[in-house]
């Protein structure tokens, strides 16, 4: 655009300047997403001034590259994005440059582990990595947690979760993403005395491991109730929070996955309330959380087999759930819940196994099909204001935003978006 053309349209040489300096101090302050779930693990993060409609030809792809097999979705901070992959016979890890997707460094490692749904879904991975200061650390399908330098890919430590710690051996992989409290990056097990364990980041050193419940697919995420922090994990046959520091049980509610297939994380919310949901025979529920002195109190307070969260991520508006609900053998319904009561404000057929993230009070969303949405959902119902066809089939991993740049990924392609 030459000037004239500029300053016709309305706009001041200084206004321009402004703009552009405004830009530049929200990409500054674009919040790094350095574990599954993002900032907060709750994929919620800050961002302002996104669009709410795109050009007929859709939002700017900044850049696309094939990947290999895989549901991990992408960490990003400053200039670099990790995440993993699988290939013939290994399982790489992924270091790329944010701005071009160009490889900056890849650290595989072999594979043999073959999930019973390899053909249909790939053979994984599906844990997104962690990233604590310099150190990378990452979950592989067979249960190989590893511990890389984050600049060079080197590997600085490892622990074998299944074959060394004789963790639950899963029919489709190990799936959870590690979380970092404090000096330690905690993991689910699975087995007598080590439900969870807890590792010392510089090391790898067991620090703690407790509890003898199974694992299952889903990743924990820290909660505070009142002033005391808890780690709570969704196990085979129950919903526990333990104590982070040292692992010690604080509660437990019965909930049960036929075959252990409960993928989906708790989502907290501020008032003390944790959701729960999966498919095969769990339901979902809310329980209610109550401190007193340094005891916690766990009671449900409302449950439903027909709410099913098969995989994918539920998001938490004000009082109203938002997920996907069945996919076992049935379409998934896009459906908005009460989070208090379990009352079903509304069911959308025409968005099938959605995932999330919210920002700039808009929820980005991706269908299976590879879909991309600007939504703007009520308990009235989900209005749509934009709408992409960008990626294809069994595009099940959440969207990742950091600042307006959107890290998309299906089960072989990933790509950038600039929603700015």
């Amino acid at each position: 655009m030459d000037r004239r053309t500029f300053l016709n349209i309305g706009l001041a040489a200084p206004v321009f300047h402004q703009a552009a300096k405004s830009i530049t101090q929200t990409r500054s302050r674009a919040v790094p997403w350095t574990q599954w779930g993002g900032p907060n693990r709750n994929f919620q993060t800050e961002a302002s001034g996104l669009p709410d409609s795109w050009p007929a030809s859709g939002p700017r792809i900044v850049w696309k590259r094939p990947i290999g097999e895989g549901y991990s979705s992408t960490i990003v901070e400053d200039n670099a994005l990790y995440t993993m992959y699988g290939r013939r016979r290994e399982e790489v890890v992924l270091a790329a440059n944010a701005q071009t997707g160009a490889t900056l460094w890849e650290h595989p490692t072999p594979m043999t582990f073959e999930s019973d749904a390899a053909r249909e879904m790939g053979n994984g991975p599906y844990a997104t990595p962690l990233l604590v200061g310099d150190r990378l650390f990452t979950a592989g399908v067979a249960g190989r947690l590893q511990c890389l330098d984050k600049k060079t890919g080197k590997l600085l430590w490892t622990q074998q979760l299944w074959s060394d710690h004789r963790g639950s051996n899963l029919m489709y992989g190990y799936a959870s993403s590690p979380i970092a409290f404090r000096e330690t990056v905690i993991m689910p097990v699975g087995g007598p005395g080590k439900a969870l364990m807890a590792f010392q980041q510089a090391d790898g050193r067991v620090v703690w491991s407790r509890n003898d419940f199974g694992n299952v697919y889903s990743s924990p995420v820290l909660i505070n109730v009142s002033g005391l922090d808890q780690l709570a994990a969704v196990m085979d046959g129950a919903v526990i929070a333990v104590n982070p520091h040292n692992g010690d049980l604080q509660w437990q509610v019965p909930f049960k996955a036929d075959f252990s297939i409960a993928v989906a994380s708790p989502v907290w919310g501020p008032d003390n309330l944790l959701f729960v949901s999966a498919e095969y025979n769990a339901g979902a529920k809310v329980i209610q959380l109550q401190r007193n002195g340094l005891q916690t109190k766990a009671t449900e307070l409302w449950s439903s087999n027909r709410l099913r969260l098969h995989n994918g991520n539920a998001m938490r508006i004000g009082d109203a759930l938002y997920f996907s609900s069945g996919g076992k053998g049935s379409q998934a319904i896009l459906s908005a819940v009460d989070v208090r009561i379990g009352k079903i404000h509304w069911q959308e057929r025409s968005i099938e196994k959605a995932t999330f993230v919210w920002a700039d009070q808009k929820l980005i969303t991706l269908d299976q099909d590879g879909n991309l949405l600007i939504a703007h959902p009520s308990t009235q119902g989900f209005r749509i204001s934009a709408k992409a066809p960008l990626l294809t089939h069994l595009a099940w991993t959440p969207p990742v935003l950091v600042g307006s740049r959107l890290y998309i990924r299906d089960r072989r392609n990933m790509m950038a978006v600039d929603l700015s």
